[in-house]
C-alpha cells in the first residue's frame, strides 16, 4: 500500500509539473465550448455549434447503440452454432465446427475491416440497391429498413411502455409461480398477444403511429431507418466474431447437464426439442451467465475498435477529436474510462441479478 500510494503521489507530482509548463489547469469547464465540427452518424440531434458535452453524449449513445446491436445479434447467433456443434446431424456439427474455428482464429480488427472495406464498401450504389421483400435496402451508403414512427412525446411513451413490460412482466411471473406449484404450464402467448395488441391501440389512438418505409428519392434514400456503413460493418463483425466464443459456451454448457436428465426427460415421452427447451436449457444458463457476462463485457469494450473505420463512437469523437482540439488529455480520458467502467458494472450487476433468479433454491 506504502508504494502504490508513493507511485500515485509521484504519478500527480509529474502532472501538476506538465500543467504547470504548458500553463493549463484540471477543470471541466472545456465541456461548455463549441465543438466546431461535424459527426456524420447520431442517434440525438447534434450540429457543429454544439459543445463538447453534446459530443460526449452523443459518442456515447452511439457507443451504446453499436454494444447492444453487437449483444443481441451475437447471442441470437452464438445459440444457433452452439446448438448445432451438438446436432446429431453430421453435416450440421461440422459446419458449426468449421464456423468456429474459422472466425475465432482471426483477429477481431481484421473482422471489422474486412467487412467494411470488403463486403459493405462492396455494395452497390443506392440507384442499384440489392432489395430484400422491397422493403430493406442493402447499399455503400448503408442497410435501409422500415422504422416505426410515434407521435408521442418521450414522457407518455414511456409511461405506456412501462405499463406494457409490467403487464408482460406479470404474465410471465404467474405462468412460472403456477407451474412450480402444480407442474403445468400457463398458456401466455394469447395474454401477451392481447397485451400487445392494447398497448399499439393506446399509441395509435393517443398520439398515432405508423411505420416508415425507406423509399429511394434521387441518389440515396429516404424514410425508414438508416445504419451507417460503418455501423452495419462494426455491428455485424462483433456479432460474428463474439458468437463463435459464444458458440462454445454455449455448448460447453449444455454438455455440463449429466446424461442421465437426458434419459430421465426421454423416458418421459418428451422429443428431442423439448428435452432441449424444459430440461437442458434451464440447467445449462447456470453455467453459461458467468462466462457470458464476461463475453459481453469484452464485446462492449472491442466496440472501441470503431475508431479504425470511423464510426463516430465515444473514443473516435471524445478521446480522438476532442482531445486534439482542446488538449484536456486528463479530463477527457477519465471521463471515457468512467464510462466503460460504469457500463461493464451494469451488465455485471445485471447478470448476477438474473444469475441469482434462475439459482438452485435448496429447501
Amino acid at each position: 500500500m506504502l508504494a502504490i500510494g508513493l507511485l500515485l503521489w509521484t504519478a500527480w507530482q509529474n502532472v501538476e509539473t506538465n500543467l504547470a509548463v504548458r500553463k493549463l489547469a484540471l477543470g471541466f469547464d472545456f465541456l461548455r465550448q463549441e465543438a466546431g465540427f461535424g459527426i456524420p452518424f447520431t442517434i440525438i440531434p447534434y450540429g457543429e455549434t454544439d459543445t463538447y458535452l453534446r459530443v460526449f453524449l452523443v459518442g456515447l449513445t452511439n457507443t451504446i447503440l453499436a454494444s447492444i446491436l453487437g449483444i443481441i445479434l451475437a447471442t441470437i447467433l452464438g445459440f444457433v452454432i452452439g446448438i448445432a456443434r451438438l446436432s446429431p446431424n453430421w453435416a450440421v456439427a461440422k459446419a458449426a465446427l468449421i464456423y468456429v474455428e474459422t472466425v475465432r482464429n482471426l483477429p477481431l480488427l481484421l473482422h471489422v475491416l474486412i467487412w467494411y472495406n470488403v463486403a459493405i464498401r462492396s455494395l452497390p450504389p443506392a440507384r442499384q440497391a440489392l432489395g430484400l421483400f422491397d422493403s430493406i435496402f442493402l447499399s455503400n451508403r448503408g442497410i435501409f429498413v422500415p422504422s416505426l414512427q410515434i407521435g408521442l412525446g418521450w414522457g407518455p411513451l414511456a409511461i405506456v411502455a412501462g405499463v406494457s413490460t409490467l403487464s408482460v412482466v406479470a404474465i410471465l411471473r404467474h405462468a412460472r409461480r403456477r407451474r412450480d406449484e402444480t407442474g403445468q404450464g400457463a398458456a401466455v402467448a394469447l395474454p401477451i398477444a392481447l397485451t400487445l395488441a392494447a398497448t399499439s391501440f393506446v399509441l395509435a389512438a393517443w398520439g398515432g403511429v405508423g411505420i416508415s418505409w425507406p423509399a429511394l428519392q434521387g441518389f440515396s434514400f429516404s424514410g425508414g431507418m438508416a445504419l451507417s456503413p460503418e455501423l452495419a460493418a462494426l455491428v455485424i463483425a462483433l456479432a460474428i466474431y463474439n458468437a463463435s466464443f459464444i458458440a462454445e459456451l454455449v455448448r460447453g454448457s449444455i454438455e455440463a447437464i449429466g446424461k442421465g436428465q437426458r434419459e430421465a426427460a426421454a423416458s418421459l415421452g418428451l422429443d428431442r426439442a423439448k428435452i432441449l427447451k424444459l430440461v437442458i436449457i434451464p440447467q445449462a444458463m447456470r453455467v453459461l451467465v458467468p462466462p457470458l457476462t464476461n463475453q459481453y463485457l469484452h464485446l462492449v469494450k472491442a466496440s472501441s475498435l470503431a475508431t479504425v473505420i470511423g464510426y463516430p463512437d465515444l473514443v473516435n469523437v471524445f478521446v480522438g477529436t476532442s482531445l486534439n482540439q482542446t488538449g484536456r488529455a486528463i479530463e477527457i480520458m477519465t471521463m471515457t474510462m468512467l464510462v466503460y467502467l460504469s457500463l461493464s458494472l451494469l451488465i455485471t450487476g445485471l447478470s448476477n441479478l438474473y444469475g441469482h433468479r434462475i439459482r438452485i433454491v435448496e429447501r
